[in-house]
């Protein structure tokens, strides 16, 4: 079991910078890889960007060169830095953790923090 708290959502501009975070109760270096998702109202869930426990990085295109994707292992926080933020980038967005079992895959998820950037 992973319980994942996301804090750091809010409202700002375009242009303007958040940073997410996200507390793993459990050590993130053991969790297989962690990410973030998005879902906008009426869309599906997304993935934004990924980091394997290795620290190999994956952005979605729509995000590459504005969001970051970090890990404090010290104290089992994974962040997303989001920068030049846009309107379509309004969403809530979840943390994950994906771990590889002997019986199967599982996936952990925080309960989501709103992030709304006004134009």
């Amino acid at each position: 079991q992973v319980q994942l708290v996301e804090s750091g959502g809010g409202l700002v501009q375009a242009g303007g910078s958040l940073r997410l975070s996200c507390v793993s109760s459990r050590n993130i270096l053991s969790i297989d890889a962690m990410g973030w998702y998005r879902q906008a109202p009426g869309k599906e869930r997304e993935l934004v960007a990924s980091v394997t426990s290795g620290g190999s990085t994956d952005y979605a295109d729509s995000v590459k060169g504005r969001f970051a994707i970090s890990r404090n292992n010290a104290k089992n926080i994974l962040y997303l830095e989001m920068n030049s933020l846009k309107p379509e980038d309004t969403a809530v967005y979840y943390c994950n953790a994906h771990l590889y079992g002997i019986r199967g895959e599982y996936d952990y998820w925080g309960q989501g923090t709103q992030v709304t950037v006004s134009s």
